[in-house]
């Protein structure tokens, strides 16, 4: 049997996920060497492309591709205002600023038009967060005891069955109306997504020794 897209799609972009998982940002972050405060830069910035991400989605509400792919229960930039005021403070706005990369990781999730472009942003980062997310999670909770705020972003519970809804996102992708070469452009705009994600990690990794544990 042929693949499926969503299986064409997670293999093409598996390197570039593992490229992302073990940064160094990433591996310092989980493998317990940076405080609590580098979770909070991550977040930081991370409430940007989500801002980005879900003004994008409300745009595209009425596309009737993209569309089928805006779920309301996924939206993250609440959960990250949670968590802005638990590491930044009541006065978080006035803090808190996008770095360089984050801005055109932002940049180019805004410039979106096409479903395709959109849903590869949105495949990238939506059920990344869903799995991978957890691992952030836990290790926040058992390397710094953070539950609630502070980690709210990785909190999906509008969701009662993570698999079920990762199962139908995926079937949502195989059967949207995309020929070879637009699942081709959903492949490389995804490629695109990891490699701005990358991107911000690296220019976090920038100030890693200021939340060094050691």
């Amino acid at each position: 049997m042929s693949p499926t897209f969503s299986e064409t799609l997670r293999a093409a972009t598996m390197p570039a996920h593992e490229q992302a998982n073990h940064s160094p940002y990433i591996s310092a972050l989980l493998g317990g060497e940076l405080s609590v405060d580098a979770f909070g830069q991550l977040a930081s910035q991370l409430y940007f492309v989500y801002s980005a991400l879900e003004d994008t989605a409300e745009a595209m509400r009425d596309d009737p591709i993209a569309g089928k792919f805006v779920f309301s229960e996924l939206n993250r930039r609440d959960a990250l205002r949670e968590d802005m005021a638990y590491y930044f403070g009541p006065s978080w706005e006035s803090v808190v600023e996008p770095l360089p990369a984050t801005s055109e990781y932002c940049a180019r999730i805004r410039s979106v038009s096409w479903s395709g472009e959109f849903v590869a942003h949105h495949y990238t980062r939506y059920l990344g967060d869903i799995a991978g997310g957890q691992v952030i999670r836990h290790r926040l909770r058992k390397l710094h005891g953070v539950e609630g705020p502070g980690s709210m972003f990785y909190v999906f519970d509008q969701i009662p069955s993570a698999p079920k809804f990762r199962d139908n996102y995926r079937a949502l992708l195989n059967s949207a109306p995309w020929d070879a070469e637009e699942r081709k452009r959903v492949i490389l705009e995804s490629l695109r997504a990891y490699e701005l994600n990358v991107g911000v990690f690296a220019a976090l990794a920038e100030d890693m020794p200021r939340y060094s544990m050691s």
